[in-house]
């Protein structure tokens, strides 16, 4: 598939947009709203909607910095992954995945200097309108987003452009190797998914989470199904916790439960 140069322009603006869109809190700058907007200019929405739900769910875990970490950027799967498994007959949503890893690396040590650059911002912000100088003001508090939107947009745009010289060199790549990242690419969601789940899980919550893969795994159920599960038990532990604070406040004696370690 040939991409036209006002499709790369339509994708350099989409993820301008969503890339500037974090700064805001929208989360914009999603794996799945990344993709769907490629596959909307491109018309492939299924092959793009495939790209971004395998990176929401690989980048459920090892998306999440911990500590003092930096994660991998969406960017890479959104837009980079998923150009390449609509233009690319021989890369799959589930290859595509770990091809674009390493841009999704790059990308984040751009943005890291982005802010690095912008680090006295504040500063200057403060400075600016101590002296009334408004414009100054709104040009340094604007910056950021301004340098994220054309960062964004070179980007989106690069990417879409030079779709023909990444597909020569992914026809460079074996088959063999291509069909090993089908694999890897396939169980970086499990992956994802068993780390935000080692680090979120209780053990009181346990029982659900298996009841959930029962029913989506030996039971057949929907997303949709399962969600409506996990509501009945949420509205069950809701009423009862009500009636827990109710009788707090009444003065009634409750048991306490200690963790082993007191």
């Amino acid at each position: 598939m040939e991409i036209t140069i006002v499709q790369a322009l339509l994708i350099g603006l989409w993820t301008a947009f969503c890339y500037a869109g974090m700064l805001f809190g929208i989360y914009t700058n999603r794996c799945i709203v990344l993709s769907f907007g490629v596959g909307v200019i491109l018309g492939d929405i299924p092959t793009a909607l495939q790209c971004g739900a395998i990176g929401e769910l690989a980048f459920m875990g090892f998306g999440v910095g911990a500590g003092g970490t930096v994660p991998p950027n969406p960017i890479g799967p959104g837009i980079i992954g998923t150009l390449m498994a609509v233009t690319m007959s021989s890369v799959t949503p589930e290859s595509a995945l770990p091809i674009s890893i390493p841009f999704a690396v790059a990308i984040q040590f751009l943005q890291t200097a982005i802010y690095t650059v912008r680090a006295g911002a504040p500063e200057s912000a403060a400075k600016a309108l101590a002296e009334k100088n408004f414009g100054k003001f709104r040009r340094v508090a604007n910056m950021t987003v301004i340098l994220f939107a054309v960062v964004g947009f070179l980007l989106g745009f690069l990417g879409a452009f030079s779709m023909d010289t990444l597909s020569r060199l992914v026809e460079m790549i074996p088959e063999w190797l291509l069909n090993g990242l089908t694999v890897a690419g396939g169980m970086l969601p499990a992956i994802g998914f068993a780390m935000i789940m080692s680090v979120m899980l209780k053990k009181e919550f346990i029982p659900f989470a298996l009841l959930g893969y029962i029913c989506a795994a030996y039971l057949g159920l929907p997303i949709i199904g399962i969600a409506l599960v996990g509501a009945v038990f949420a509205i069950k532990h809701y009423n009862e916790s009500e009636k827990v604070a109710a009788g707090v406040a009444a003065g009634e004696v409750q048991e306490v439960e200690h963790d082993d370690w007191i």
